[in-house]
């Protein structure tokens, strides 16, 4: 009988929902209509293919100097890489936010805002959001007492330099694991930290059958896969895959996001950086120079916090989310430093690395290293030399770039030829090969074979370099053709 009146109930709700169109399929109604916009700071690049990999001969004994046509969805791209100004915002909001996290406990009403029920008359933490509105004063004396717990200690302090301890920026974030959600074996549980379970010696565990005795002892979450269908009168079942327990794919994070500005000394032994070290990151000078010292983490990290302040705000203007910012793919990477030049070897075309007046096209290693041949001694502004047919900046030389793929040198033999990635989520105790990820571009201490658009090297993603720095891309929402009004 509750069968008979549920299927009763859909079948009014069905019924009811219809808003005319004379009984005729005419789509949902309310349905905004959309217009792609640009991400500020992005170039549009239109769908296509392309041949990936060299174009010219390899160094010898590389052994991997191969070819493959693919073909890349549309996407928005930073027209330079990152700056160190602009990943200063990043850093100054998580500053601030744990500032006025820690004001909000004494003033809420200046530095919270409510977000539940306002007729509540205790409030937990939770159910407050940051209030952004109003300016936070440091050297304000009824606060300043209150922030001193982000500042270094006296002992720390360099001739009584008040300054942020950068060891407490700590972001908090999440982020979901849909590689994990589509896999249709038996998908993997991730267990919860060692404060609240114990013998937790790995990150993930293989799911228990739902068929089988669950063995609570062993401190785990059960997460059972669930039967969507229905068996019908003649004993067929519709069956559709779904989970019972969807937050073991949301995967939390916490990361320090201050750039290790120590880079410039420890990658070059014999070698005098200290200048650098003390003044390339927060100095106005360096503003516009490529940020660098960020490892594959922390650049993940950044993607998801310029993702979520670019939605909140298109939330509050009631416009809809778009896609999320991310790190290219390596084939992403390629396309758009090949600028439509599908077999050139350089961003610029080619073959050679200077322009008919015999001036460098890119910032690198020259000449057996006369570093300052190029124009360039370390990094360079972000917007120098020519760009590409795309309107691309420094796509070879100044800095290497992460790609969110994972370096195989046998990549090209399985991926697909379609959005072309690989992709492996490295665990503490993985070992270091599989913890490479590939950069690409070369970078202002190589020599100019790795300024080929198809040349490919790596780096460990818990490791910074003084050279390696990244852009963030975006998926366009629509066909993505040459002409992108055919989307309208």
């Amino acid at each position: 009988m509750k069968k008979l009146l549920y299927c009763a109930i859909t079948l009014f709700v069905a019924s009811s929902c219809s808003d005319g169109g004379r009984g005729e399929l005419i789509g949902a109604s309310g349905r905004p209509i959309w217009y792609s916009p640009d991400p500020y700071g992005m170039l549009y690049i239109p769908a296509g293919g392309y041949t990936m990999g060299q174009s010219d001969q390899d160094v010898p004994f590389v052994q991997y100097s191969r070819s493959k046509t693919v073909s890349i969805q549309a996407f928005f791209i930073d027209q330079t890489e990152i700056s160190n100004n602009e990943y200063r915002q990043f850093v100054y909001w998580v500053r601030d936010s744990i500032a006025r996290r820690i004001l909000g406990e004494e003033a809420p009403d200046e530095f919270l805002t409510v977000t539940l029920d306002d007729e509540l008359e205790e409030k937990d933490q939770e159910d407050w959001t940051l209030n952004w509105r109003g300016r936070l004063y440091w050297d304000d004396p009824d606060y300043s007492p209150l922030l001193a717990e982000m500042f270094l200690p006296e002992s720390e302090r360099f001739y009584q330099r008040k300054e942020i301890d950068t060891r407490k920026l700590l972001f908090e974030y999440y982020w979901v694991d849909l590689q994990e959600a589509a896999r249709k074996g038996r998908p993997l549980v991730k267990k919860l930290s060692n404060t609240e379970y114990e013998n937790d010696d790995e990150h993930r565990s293989e799911m228990k059958n739902p068929d089988m005795p669950f063995p609570m002892e062993s401190g785990m979450p059960q997460g059972r896969d669930l039967d969507l269908g229905f068996r019908n009168s003649k004993g067929q079942n519709n069956a559709i895959r779904g989970h019972e327990d969807r937050s073991r794919f949301i995967i939390h994070e916490i990361i320090n996001v201050y750039p290790d500005t120590l880079t410039w000394i420890h990658d070059f032994t014999y070698s005098y950086n200290e200048p650098m070290s003390n003044m390339y990151f927060w100095h106005p000078a360096y503003d516009d120079y490529p940020v660098v010292g960020v490892t594959w983490q922390q650049a993940n990290a950044f993607n998801v916090w310029r993702t979520q302040l670019l939605n909140s705000w298109r939330n509050k203007q009631w416009d809809s989310y778009v896609q999320d910012f991310r790190l290219p793919t390596e084939s992403e990477w390629e396309y758009a430093a090949r600028g439509g030049l599908d077999l050139s070897p350089y961003p610029w075309g080619g073959p050679y690395i200077r322009n008919s007046r015999g001036c460098f096209l890119g910032n690198f290693k020259p000449m057996r290293g006369r570093y300052m041949e190029d124009g360039g001694f370390h990094t360079v502004k972000v917007t120098s030399y020519h760009p590409n047919d795309y309107g691309l900046y420094c796509m070879a030389g100044n800095v290497a770039e992460w790609c969110s793929t994972a370096y195989d040198e046998s990549v090209y033999e399985f991926a697909h030829d379609i959005n072309t990635e690989y992709k492996y989520n490295a665990l503490d105790h993985d070992p270091p090969s599989m913890k490479r990820k590939v950069i690409r571009g070369g970078s202002w201490k190589d020599i100019g074979y790795y300024l080929q658009t198809g040349s490919r090297s790596y780096e460990y993603q818990d490791s910074a370099k003084s050279y390696v720095g990244y852009r963030s891309v975006m998926t366009y929402l629509g066909r993505g053709g040459p002409n992108r009004m055919g989307d309208i």
